[in-house]
């Protein structure tokens, strides 16, 4: 996280060329052959009703919002459902089908259990057209179609869906459920860890961690001192409700194994015992705060190339939660902590063993200690909004391999994410779904790169690879608390600017966000102790924005 002096973070400028202008969402203009069979029953809702649709509670046809006829549905997603309909159809094996609909509002979905889908990110307050194709098993007899929207987001609409494929088609659903696996996960953990990320995107509704309904995050000195002086933790201000303990590092980067040292009576004259600091913990926690071990940083690189190394990482990592009873983890990765292995080139599918093993290691840690387990991350922005341009090493070798590395692990984590709050400082100029570039310092960088999370975009500029939005629950900015803690200082002003614009859609100067979402969840900064040494400038803007 920074240099020798301040531990600052770093960033890394990418090998290649500006990628072009691409296209943002799944809307298209396609139209389904003449030829082929409906295979949906009511897809128009012209019955008046959801007829052959099993829909969330909320949903309803309406009139006044059709695309075509007198009726649409009205999909309203909640904070614990998406708002989805879903249709079972009969379908032959081995054939190809063509989904289509038309869709009106934000964070519309379409898609096949167990199978493609798309998206569109809004459709600018008319109708658009979303399309996708997919093609069936070489036993499958049935399948389920579904439109939905996302978690806390606002209705949508939908009408003239249809499912095209050869042959005379069907209108009568069949009453045995679909072979493929639902898209839905279970809302538990799992009780066993998987050893590869899922490929499907999880629909289920992101943990809240036990966290306000804005949160102030903040990294706390504990493992060394520099010029911002060392804090006790019982000395933290209540103000604070995420309160990251850095670090947690290894001494050797490939064997896992994460150390907690805390700061020397030498380098911290005023440090607490132990006995403490671990009370202090707990009174933390009395109070309604999460602890968490951040383990990283600048020092601290960690690439699990080996299953014996995820698993010393588990075991080490578990032991340093147990011994001081912390509420769970945040990864704060950097340097050539995670980089792609050349051809590795689906987000959704990695094949890189850093990838997969930390993955698979964060899900055993998340099965273990159960839902309550608070996960957090903090990437710098080189490795996850710079893919929207350049995706590891490229189609021809010659970018850096660690170019949007983050993606993967977020991706195949995104159900078990409290909060991901990427790190807008020390940062390089990036590109956002503008096609402009953006620079840190103000309140337009932290609204495009914030944008491009709650949004979604497609990885190296492909449409057809989509990273999917982040619930604005699971979204926090990152932030230096004063010009001492690292580039991208952002003054109160401008901090609310961005915060303006993205919670409430006014203020947003020459950007145009494709949505509003009051549920972000809050500020992250670096750190605790620059922001005491600055007068508590940071947390009092906060508080005074947030109340």
């Amino acid at each position: 996280m920074l240099t020798s002096a301040l531990r600052k973070r770093s960033f890394v400028a990418a090998s290649a060329a500006v990628a072009g202008a691409v296209a943002i969402g799944g809307l298209v203009a396609l139209a389904p052959a003449a030829s082929a069979g409906e295979f949906l029953t009511n897809g128009g809702f012209e019955s008046g009703s959801l007829s052959g649709w099993t829909c969330d509670a909320g949903d309803s046809v309406v009139t006044g919002q059709a695309h075509s006829g007198s009726y649409a549905l009205q999909g309203v997603p909640s904070s614990s459902a998406t708002g989805q309909c879903k249709q079972n159809v009969t379908v032959a094996p081995n054939t190809t089908y063509t989904l289509t609909a038309q869709v009106k509002g934000a964070y519309v979905y379409i898609g096949v259990d167990g199978g493609a889908s798309t998206w569109t990110p809004g459709t600018g307050g008319g109708y658009g057209q979303l399309s996708v194709s997919f093609t069936t098993g070489a036993s499958q007899t049935s399948a389920a179609v579904y439109v939905h929207g996302w978690y806390g987001q606002p209705t949508y609409y939908a009408d003239d869906i249809s499912l095209q494929g050869p042959g005379g088609g069907t209108t009568t659903p069949p009453t045995t459920p679909p072979t493929t696996p639902p898209t839905t996960p279970p809302t538990t953990p799992p009780t066993t860890p998987p050893t590869t990320p899922p490929t499907t995107p999880p629909t289920s509704p992101p943990p809240s961690g036990g966290l306000p309904t804005h949160a102030l995050v903040g990294y706390l000195h504990e493992t060394f001192a520099n010029g911002s002086g060392y804090i006790k933790l019982a000395d933290v201000p209540d103000s604070w409700d995420v309160i990251d303990l850095a670090f947690g590092e290894t001494s050797s980067a490939t064997s896992g194994s994460i150390h907690f040292n805390r700061c020397s009576v030498s380098e911290c004259p005023s440090v607490e015992s132990d006995a403490d600091f671990k009370a202090a913990i707990k009174a933390k926690q009395a109070k309604g705060k999460k602890v968490l071990l951040s383990i990283g940083g600048a020092n601290g690189e960690v690439q699990l190339t080996t299953t014996a190394a995820r698993d010393a990482f588990v075991s080490s990592v578990s032991g340093i939660i147990d011994t001081w009873g912390l509420d769970g983890i945040d990864i704060d990765f950097e340097g050539h902590s995670l980089s792609l292995n050349t051809g590795d080139t689906d987000f959704k599918n990695p094949t890189t063993p850093v990838i997969v093993n930390l993955i698979s290691a964060l899900k055993t840690l998340k099965a273990r200690y159960g839902s309550g387990f608070v996960l957090t991350m903090a990437p710098e922005t080189f490795f996850v909004q710079m893919g929207y341009q350049f995706y590891g090493s490229g189609p021809f070798g010659g970018q850096d391999p660690r170019c949007g590395a983050y993606l993967p692990v977020i991706y195949a984590l995104r159900n078990d994410l409290t909060l991901l709050h990427v790190q807008d400082y020390n940062s390089g100029s990036i590109m956002g779904l503008d096609n402009q570039y953006h620079s840190m310092g103000g309140a337009d960088f932290h609204i495009a790169m914030t944008d491009m999370l709650l949004t979604g975009f497609p990885v190296a500029g492909n449409t057809a690879n989509m990273f999917p939005a982040l619930a604005p629950s699971q979204v926090g900015i990152g932030l230096p608390a004063s010009t001492n803690a690292g580039n991208g200082y952002t003054a109160p002003a401008a901090v609310d600017q961005a915060l303006d614009c993205l919670t409430k859609k006014t203020n947003c100067g020459g950007y145009s966000t494709h949505g509003t979402w009051p549920a972000l969840r809050g500020l992250m900064t670096w750190s605790v102790n620059w922001d005491k040494f600055s007068n508590w400038e940071f947390s009092n803007n906060f508080h005074s924005y947030f109340g």
